[in-house]
């Protein structure tokens, strides 16, 4: 992993303390999982300049999560990407951002598109002097010196905080979801009789477009009657749009599971999930926002390379089966033995393995030789 200098007096290296800026920007913009794994990374920023005004460029879709985060004194949406307004909100992005006066740019997406802006800003004044980046050269002033093509994007977003002279040391996702939404969630808790260590939340869908991801809603189901006779009080299912159907077939198992699929707001499902014995799913937006529980997570993969999809986080792990056709992330499978990669990953290794997942005894590069499956 790709880390953060040592830091100096005040949390930065004596170079950073130095040019510490006054206002400086942040970019990023999706996609939403990447965009909750920078979340820390803007964690370690905040922490490094408490001084200066820090600025959010996002998307549209991103905004409602950072109403209530202090670490930003404004959070704004241009979406460039538009179909017939990219011109228009190119533009307009341009215009914004020279108003900003920001000493430093900090481009956490790291697309053509955002170098292409902030070319077209460097040949304007009033650029920011230092525009920093993962590729050498033009447009940015200051870049690490490699980063693996291949890297995990929490590395390669950490390498611009080892260019900044800023400590890396924020390990899981940071939000600030509002007091209203945490007075939602105790509420949520009481209503449901959901006791700090006496329910495990499922999270068993995934985008409509990645229906291969999915562990299978008749795995899941059993799961939760395995876990259930282990002596798990409560079993909370969490999805989105896409997985009404999934959770509402897994709670028919019985009254012990409780479906709260879409009951929650995405800020939200961290702070539900605080008092988790445990959180298992799949490869799914919604496992990096759990992630920011700190709670132990255990991520089921198939066609997804679990070392670059995992949410981050040393409680974080990701179960994948050791078959050739692994990470092949197809849309549908190719080959006869169908979806054997999650079929390997079966509801009673996963129930046995609870009781480890949550004393912390699992670690990446644990292997079960028998049923071929390695941890991540």
């Amino acid at each position: 992993m790709i880390m953060g200098v040592s830091a100096g007096k005040g949390g930065m290296t004596e170079h950073a303390a130095k040019a510490a800026p006054r206002r400086i920007l942040v970019i990023k913009w999706s996609a939403l999982g990447d965009v909750v794994i920078a979340t820390a990374i803007m964690e370690d920023i905040a922490r490094a300049f408490p001084k200066a005004e820090i600025h959010l460029n996002t998307l549209p879709n991103c905004v409602a999560l950072f109403a209530h985060d202090p670490r930003f004194a404004d959070v704004f949406a241009i979406d460039i990407r538009k179909k017939g307004a990219r011109w228009r909100n190119t533009l307009a992005w341009l215009k914004r951002v020279r108003a900003g006066r920001y000493d430093l740019a900090i481009d956490l997406q790291n697309s053509d598109r955002s170098r292409l802006l902030l070319g077209l800003l460097a040949l304007l004044p009033g650029a920011p002097r230092r525009r920093v980046g993962n590729r050498a050269g033009f447009p940015y002033t200051d870049g690490p010196a490699a980063v693996p093509a291949d890297a995990h994007v929490f590395d390669k977003m950490r390498a611009l905080l080892a260019t900044l002279g800023v400590p890396a040391r924020t390990e899981h996702p940071v939000f600030h979801a509002g007091q209203p939404s945490r007075a939602r969630v105790s509420q949520l808790r009481r209503e449901y009789g959901l006791e700090d260590g006496g329910y495990v939340v499922l999270l068993p869908g995934s985008q409509a477009g990645g229906r291969l991801k999915r562990w299978g809603t008749e795995r899941y189901a059993e799961l939760a009657q395995r876990l259930h006779r282990a002596g798990v009080a409560r079993v909370v299912l969490v999805g989105g749009p896409d997985e009404v159907d999934v959770c509402r077939q897994i709670a028919a198992v019985g009254d012990f599971v409780l479906d709260l699929n879409g009951v929650p707001s995405l800020l939200e499902i961290a702070p539900l999930c605080a008092g988790a014995v445990a959180i298992i799913g799949n490869d799914t937006g919604t496992a990096h926002f759990a992630a920011g529980a700190g709670r132990p997570l255990l991520v089921l993969c198939g066609p997804t390379d679990p070392r670059r999809v995992k949410p981050i986080g040393g409680h974080a792990l990701a179960v994948q089966a050791e078959l050739p056709c692994r990470n092949c992330y197809g849309k549908t499978c190719a080959i006869a033995d169908n979806h054997a990669c999650m079929r390997a990953i079966t509801p009673a290794w996963v129930a046995a393995r609870l009781p480890a997942l949550a004393a912390g005894e699992l670690h990446p590069g644990m292997r079960w030789a028998e049923e071929g499956l390695r941890l991540y």
